[in-house]
Parts: C-alpha cells; sequence; structure tokens
C-alpha cells in the first residue's frame, strides 16, 4: 500500500529521516488526541498534540504536548518571550498552517514558526504526532523531531494537583 504522502512526510524522506506512519480509521467530526491515541494502538503517552498559538506580538508560535494534558499558556508565553500567548481559533488553523484541526503536524506548515516539544520527551526515545492529515500519525525519533520541526524542548504543561 502506498503511504499518503503529506508536506511532513516528505519533508522528513527530504530530510532523509526515518519515520513510521500510521494510518486509522477516522470518524466523521474531530476526534481528541486520547481517541487518536487509542484509535492507533498507541500508548497515550507517547502520541503528542500539535497546539498553534499566538503572542501579544501577534506571531505564531507552536507548542506539542502529550495528548492526555493542557497546555499551560503562561509557561508557553515565557518560553517564547512574550507576554501572553492565546490559542488560535480553530477557524484560523488552516490559513495559518496549511493544515486542518485534527491533522495539524509541527514538521510542514506554510511558515517555520518557532516551536517547542514539552520536556516530557526528551525521557522517550520516539514519540507520535500527526503527520500532517486527520486519520495520519508518524512516530520519529524525538531528536529527528527536534531538528525537523527546528524546535526546543520547554516545559509547556500545567503541572497536575
Amino acid at each position: 500500500m502506498a503511504t499518503i504522502k503529506t508536506n511532513a512526510v516528505r519533508k522528513l524522506d527530504a530530510k532523509k529521516i526515518k519515520h513510521q506512519v500510521y494510518e486509522y480509521e477516522a470518524p466523521e467530526g474531530f476526534l481528541d488526541g486520547v481517541s487518536v491515541a487509542k484509535a492507533t494502538g498507541m500508548p497515550v503517552e507517547r502520541v503528542y498534540k500539535t497546539l498553534v498559538t499566538q503572542g501579544t506580538s501577534k506571531e505564531h508560535y507552536v507548542c506539542v504536548i502529550p495528548v492526555a494534558e493542557e497546555l499551560d499558556l503562561k509557561k508557553a508565553a515565557k518560553h517564547f518571550g512574550e507576554k501572553k500567548i492565546e490559542m488560535i481559533p480553530a477557524k484560523d488553523i488552516t490559513v495559518v498552517t496549511g493544515y486542518i484541526k485534527g491533522g495539524c503536524s509541527p514538521i510542514g506548515m506554510k511558515k517555520q514558526f518557532k516551536t517547542a516539544i514539552d520536556k516530557s520527551a526528551e525521557n522517550m526515545d520516539q514519540i507520535i504526532v500527526s503527520a500532517g492529515k486527520v486519520g495520519l500519525q508518524m512516530e520519529l525519533a524525538v531528536s529527528d523531531l527536534l531538528s525537523a520541526a527546528n524546535a526546543e524542548l520547554a516545559d509547556l504543561i500545567v503541572e497536575k494537583q
């Protein structure tokens, strides 16, 4: 079966970065990240979601965090040197990134945005992120994701009480 080629997959292929693509049956409508992990049969703690934010400066930033966690907007703002950061409206995702909601990959967006991956990823060899299309995930080494997305590790998630 031929692998679906999204911008993210093409970029990894071009850089000769080893990755594994997984397809899953995506129901109509939005599927949250925990459901995606279950649909792919992957451990929830290894599946990460891509969130697009905008700072007070109007710059966009990408945060990649575990699917079961919540982005700490204050930590993200501090990391990116912004006074305040907010999630962009879902309707703006395609215009800003070139991807659709639920299929936004940290690799291969229309423009290279400053990107941070939650530091929880540093304890793993590989993580799973969107491959750029609903129903498509990809697994790759954390070091390769950091390189391909031109990202840094940062403390980005809300602390559990």
